[in-house]
């Protein structure tokens, strides 16, 4: 495992680039580099920034350089039968501790074990002048703190060079299994919501338009008690099934002739009468759709049912990626901009065309 401090490299550098106005692209694993709109900028790579900084484990809390692989990370925990609760994507090899936050991405696990908000503890980073600032700790108490820490997950990097990242983890479940059968889809979506209320131990839910899946995670006797429950046949191999849907190699999303829709609506929402591919997640709260309809369109229908939108792969990468924002949000987004980088240079534009 290598272990270093490049943050001064990177001070550098970005003092410069505030100095000369010089927009610059934060770069990791580029795992990641196909979301959002498209990268502009000079490359600031910050994968020499890595390493283990602290881990405690009768804690759960770890703390590490925002270019550790993600890799790393997770087979560290796995020493000590921990995990990331979130189950963040990796989408390839070189995946980093910092892109995870960046993007903001979390896995099936997500409704079960919380997104990756709910466990950053802290982080440092440096602003657009070049400045070192920290955020929070490794204690949830902090709250002011805690409450600027969760700003950078899902800011792509436009607030911030993420430098050191605190994180609670979770103990690893000691039994695992999947049960699938073939339901329709509003038969699934009816399944979903009825086992939400019954505090069984699910970990996954999906839909992939012929057949649900669900994860079930604890001890043997109450996943013995869920199985009879739930019903269906066990599968083979449930780790790498899960896996496949959280990095995206499962068959549905091979399809790339058509953009990749991610829609998050409330669980409740009935099946969506528009033409393309569905696969259902998050028992029904997340749900991703293949589709080359005009956005627009698309984005007035989600809206109706309380929810919102955004082009995950593909499509106009200079377009509105993400679902558009009210003008109050925009200032809001505006002002937290210029208040982290006052100059604009941190990836300029990579989420709104404002900014």
């Amino acid at each position: 495992m290598n272990s270093t401090d490049y943050s001064k490299e990177l001070q550098e550098t970005i003092y410069e680039a505030y100095n000369k106005k010089t927009p610059l692209c934060i770069v990791g694993g580029n795992t990641k580099e196909f979301y959002g709109r498209q990268p502009l900028g000079i490359p600031l790579n910050i994968t020499k920034h890595r390493g283990i900084i602290s881990y405690e484990p009768e804690e759960l809390v770890i703390s590490a350089r925002a270019g550790t692989s993600l890799s790393e990370i997770e087979s560290l925990l796995a020493k000590q039968n921990q995990m990331l609760g979130f189950e963040p994507p990796h989408f390839g090899k070189e995946s980093t501790l910092g892109g995870m936050v960046a993007a903001g991405l979390s896995g099936p696990r997500r409704p079960y074990g919380g997104a990756i908000r709910d466990s950053i503890l802290g982080v440092t980073i440096l602003n657009g002048k070049g400045e070192k600032l920290r955020f929070g700790g490794q204690v949830v108490k902090n709250v002011a703190g805690y409450d600027v820490s969760r700003l950078m997950v899902g800011s792509l990097g436009t607030l911030g060079v993420l430098l050191e990242i605190s994180l609670k983890v979770l103990p690893r479940p000691p039994m695992e299994i999947t049960l699938t059968q073939q339901q329709t889809p509003q038969d699934a979506l009816h399944l979903f919501n009825s086992w939400t209320t019954e505090h069984l131990p699910i970990s996954g839910s999906v839909f992939d338009g012929e057949s649900i899946y669900v994860r079930l995670a604890g001890f043997k006797e109450t996943i013995r008690a869920a199985q009879q429950k739930i019903g269906g046949e066990q599968i083979d191999n449930s780790q790498g099934f899960w896996a496949a849907i959280r990095d995206h190699t499962y068959p549905f999303f091979k399809k790339k002739q058509q953009p990749l829709w991610r829609w998050s609506v409330p669980i409740v929402t009935p099946p969506i009468d528009l033409p393309g591919t569905w696969f259902v997640d998050w028992a029904g709260s997340q749900r991703w759709f293949h589709s080359d309809l005009d956005p627009a369109l698309m984005r007035v229908g989600v809206e109706r049912i309380g929810g919102h939108a955004t082009i995950f792969r593909g499509g106009d990468r200079n377009g509105k990626i993400f679902h558009p924002l009210s003008n109050a949000l925009i200032n809001l987004h505006y002002r937290l901009k210029q208040a982290f980088d006052p100059r604009f240079i941190l990836n300029p534009r990579r989420m709104y065309d404002e900014f």
